[in-house]
């Protein structure tokens, strides 16, 4: 159920990096990659100069919006109590392009190290992963703040991470050399699989919540549709005029999007190919000169977590909130060099990173999904496509069931 004029998205805090580090070769300010833990209870901020802040959730209360709350790590503890998390530092040493963290917990009798480590705890752990400027992919224990592995194998940046959802510890990688990288960092972070094909930088990997799909977007017109359990290609799903620069699964698996530098956002099946839907990011107002050509460029797509709402962000200053079942956005808010957001995986929060190395946090719609709705998603997340085709159900059910209702 989608209320009929959601409020604007309202800015909740903005987190601004410390001093300047003294520019040189190896910096730079952008805060390329923002993420939640799965279960909400930490943020991890790539605010430049090579450094990651780990940043308990909630912030400050002052900053939470009415009726918001986050879970803890384990239901019970007390953010202002003893033994409360702390905010770290990580200093990865070089530009940090990418961040993914693992799901939480771990599976049981499962470790990154074979045998006990002196200053690694021989427990189950939340992990984070960096992409570094030079090709290396360090993994960090999030309790601690201590480096677990550094993962050798890219020839260049580490644009991209990606967990897989079910907890399995296979992690995927994209990077500028054009290839996508799978480890499992059961083994040691043993790299186990090379993904090529692309022939420009890869920008973007998701893994579908359902862990059977990946999808990789690089600088072209196409993105690529991998199995994640025979780790070949599945299909090319062309449609977009330019560069694919970002791409989400829905919660449910049954839809796919892709944000291009062409302005459109395309909604996919990823199971048939075919293209659903496409939102088109038009200026509110004219520009006040001619001189970037691809000012509304987008940057970043998410999906809420849901399943109703998406967010992207454009180089025309605007951070969107679109809903599934229209054509045009339903919110807007002004942000300046605008580069990633992301949706806090309990709703009603938006994280957006920029250029300068700021974070922004905004307030997103909160929504009491429709039965319909819900019933679609239980479906979906085991059905695929072709196997809602076959039910012997009524020809307007499987059309919602597929999302072609719009």
């Amino acid at each position: 159920m989608l209320s009929s004029a959601p409020e604007e998205p309202l800015l909740l805090a903005e987190l601004k990096p410390g001093r300047p580090h003294q520019f040189d070769w190896k910096s730079s300010c952008e805060t390329w990659s923002v993420a939640f833990s799965p279960d909400g209870s930490w943020f991890a901020w790539s605010q430049g100069h090579c450094i990651v802040k780990l940043i308990p959730w909630p912030l400050e209360e002052q900053f939470i919006p009415k009726g918001f709350e986050a879970k803890s790590r384990n239901g019970k503890n007390d953010p202002k109590g003893r033994g409360s998390p702390k905010e770290k530092t990580l200093d990865c040493g070089q530009i940090v392009w990418g961040l993914a963290f693992s799901p939480w917990p771990s599976p049981p009798n499962r470790r990154l190290w074979a045998r006990p480590h002196p200053q690694v705890p021989d427990v189950s752990c939340l992990i984070l992963a960096t992409g570094l400027n030079d090709g290396q992919i360090k993994i960090w224990e999030v309790q601690t703040g201590l480096l677990l592995l550094n993962l050798s194998g890219h020839q260049d940046v580490v644009r991209d991470l990606s967990f897989t959802p079910s907890g399995s510890l296979i992690l995927v990688s994209a990077s500028r050399d054009k290839t996508l990288r799978i480890w499992d960092l059961n083994k040691h972070g043993k790299q186990i699989q090379v993904l090529s094909g692309h022939l420009q930088w890869v920008y973007c990997c998701s893994i579908s919540p359902d862990c059977s799909m990946l999808c990789s977007a690089a600088g072209e017109k196409c993105v690529f549709l991998w199995s994640m359990r025979s780790y070949t290609l599945i299909r090319k799903l062309e449609g977009h005029q330019s560069s694919v620069v970002s791409c989400d699964f829905s919660p449910d698996s049954a839809l796919l999007v892709t944000a291009s530098y062409d302005t459109d956002v395309i909604m996919w099946d990823p199971y048939t190919g075919e293209k659903l839907r496409s939102l088109h990011h038009t200026q509110l107002d004219p520009p006040m000169d001619d001189s970037d050509v691809h000012i509304s460029s987008l940057r970043s797509v998410c999906f809420s977590p849901e399943g109703l709402y998406l967010a992207t962000v454009a180089d025309d200053r605007l951070l969107r909130i679109w809903a599934l079942e229209r054509k045009t956005p339903i919110a807007f808010a002004p942000m300046t060099n605008g580069l990633c957001c992301t949706f806090f995986p309990h709703g009603g929060v938006i994280a957006t990173g920029t250029r300068d190395g700021h974070v922004q946090f905004w307030t997103a719609p909160r929504v009491l999904s429709s039965l319909k709705h819900l019933c679609r998603k239980a479906l979906r997340s085991f059905l695929t496509t072709y196997q809602v085709l076959a039910l012997p159900i009524p020809k307007k059910m499987k059309e919602f069931l597929t999302y072609r209702t719009f």
